[in-house]
Order: structure tokens, then sequence, then C-alpha cells
């Protein structure tokens, strides 16, 4: 395998990680304050197909965006009700969403646009493209560096960058702020956080709408910032689900959260490259089983053997203040 084709798999890796990882650090959030959401998938997908829809209406990819991610708060909203208001059960609650989600993007989407439940494909405006980075062309001709730093540094669209940027905020925020100390204490020890007249249900909206806003990015890189951008049928198909097992490998800690991420970007990125499999093998592979390979992962983890992973204490269990 020669370096160049080592970068497109690498480039490819990351651009398959950006949703995952959003999502990833959306659950994050979540959790860390004791909210336990199994609708990642229905957020990202709802705000998949609003931010293509208003993309391809307005012309304007960063509309869509922004419509995108208030869908998506929008349903984080409905959990934070169900879970934190009126105490329900979380798991329940996100399930629904995500029934809710991808029955109603399909039948809106035929619809507004008569295609089968999808969205015309996007172009020009009405999708993000890809940002060279300055000095990407002068440095290509350096050995190693310039290849590396052209096709794999440079070329992304300003959602991986931002999604790469969250890391590093979420690990200063939950680990180097008031604000993450507290909300980390509410996912251990709600009472505790209570007693010291801090309110944990403030907190937990808070946590809430902010994973909202991440699976609303998530969702708007996979329908406006892909290169077959647009919305089509159930197209997270399981992300959210694989960004949960991620998060549980990554032990609820953004940076192993990015590794992990990342792992399962690199395995879908192989799922377009067979031909590399079979060069270093000797042995052709279906590509079924190359586009199974993220969800036995998916399965391997949450069966626990890749090691036992603690959650938050409070994680699953509303609040209920003692009088």
């Amino acid at each position: 395998m020669d370096l160049l084709t080592l970068l497109q798999v690498l480039d490819a890796t990351v651009r398959m990680a950006t949703p995952l990882l959003l999502a990833c650090l959306a659950g994050l959030f979540s959790e860390r304050a004791g909210i336990f959401d199994i609708g990642l998938e229905g957020k990202m997908l709802a705000a998949a197909f609003i931010s293509a829809a208003i993309a391809y209406t307005t012309g304007s990819a960063w509309i869509g965006l922004f419509a995108g991610i208030l869908a998506s708060v929008s349903l984080a909203i409905v959990h934070g009700l169900a879970s934190i208001t009126f105490r329900g059960n979380q798991l329940i609650s996100g399930v629904a969403i995500n029934f809710f989600a991808a029955g109603i993007t399909v039948v809106v989407a035929q619809s507004w646009f008569g295609q089968g439940g999808r969205t015309p494909q996007l172009t020009g405006g009405g999708r993000f493209g890809a940002i060279t980075l300055p000095g990407a062309e002068a440095l290509s001709g350096v050995p190693v560096f310039g290849p590396i730093y052209k096709e794999l540094i440079s070329g992304h669209t300003i959602l991986v960058y931002t999604a790469l940027a969250a890391v590093v905020l979420t690990w200063w925020l939950l680990f180097r702020t008031r604000f993450g100390l507290r909300l980390r204490a509410v996912g251990e020890n709600p009472a505790a956080v209570d007693t010291a007249g801090i309110s944990v249900v403030r907190l937990r909206y808070t946590a809430v709408i902010i994973c909202g806003i991440l699976c609303g990015i998530a969702g708007a890189q996979l329908a406006t910032a892909e290169p077959a951008a647009g919305f089509i049928k159930d197209m997270t198909a399981g992300r959210g689900y694989i960004a949960l097992a991620a998060l549980i490998f990554a032990k609820w800690r953004p940076w192993y959260a990015l590794y992990a991420c990342l792992l399962f970007g690199f395995l879908q990125a192989l799922e377009l490259r067979p031909d590399l499999i079979e060069n270093l093998i000797g042995i052709g592979v279906q590509g079924q089983l190359l586009s199974a390979l993220p969800y036995i992962m998916t399965v391997v983890i949450l069966a626990g053997f890749i090691g036992k992973a603690i959650p938050p204490r409070a994680g699953g269990e509303p609040y209920v203040k003692e009088r």
C-alpha cells in the first residue's frame, strides 16, 4: 500500500468518524448528567432530513444546519420533558424518538418532494464544500509531510473541523470548569448537588440541549457535507447506536471517544476499498462482511468483551427531591 492510498483511506476514516464523534460527544454530555439517551439515532435522522430539506429549499447549507439543530434540540427537549420533568423511563423515551423520527422523515419527505422519501441531491450553496487550508498546494511537494497535510489534514468540510474542536472543548468543559464539575456530579450524586443549592433539573436540561445541538450537527454532516449530499430513508443506518457503543468503549471520556470513533470510522472506510483487504491478505472479502464490521464491533463492545465500563451511578434514574 503506497502513501497516497493510505492517506485516502485515513481521509475517509476521518469523514466517516465525524457524525459518530459528534453523536458520541452528545451522548457523553447527556449521560454524564445522568440522562441515558437511546434517541441519538432519531435526533440525527430528524436533523439530517430537516437540514437537507431546508438547504435545498433555501440554497444555503448554513440555514439547513441551523434548521437541523433546531429539529434535534426540539426532540431533545421532548426527551428531557419525559425523562426529567415527568420522570419517565429514559430508555423508552429514547426508543420512541427513534421510531417517530424514522417514520415522520419519510412521510414528510414524500409529501414535500415526492421522491420516495428522499430529498433531491444538494448542489452548490446547499451543501458544505471542502476547505483547502493555507499552504496545502505549496507544501504538496514536500516529502511525506506535504501529502499528509494536503490529503489528510486539509480538504475537509467545516463540520469535520468542528467535530475535532468539539473534543477539545468537551474535555475542557467537563474537566476544567465549574460547570463540568457540577454536570459530572449530577450524574453521580444528584442529591449532593441539590443540597449545595444547585438546580439538578437545570443542569440536566442543559446537558440534554447540548446533546441535541451536537446531534443536529451530526445529522447535518450526513446530509449536507457528504459527497452525495441529500437525505435518503434511514440514512443514519444505526450510527446513533454505534455512537453509544463507542461511548461505552471510551468509558465516557472525550479523548477516548475520539479514538473509538476513529476506529469505527476506519471500519466503515474499509467498506469503500475492499480491494485493499484483498491485496493485504490475498483473499477476496465480500462487501457485505465489510459493511457488517462496525455492527459486529458494536455487539462485541455491548456484550462486554472489550472490558467492563462503569456508567455514571445516577444514570437512568429520575431524581426525586427529598422533602
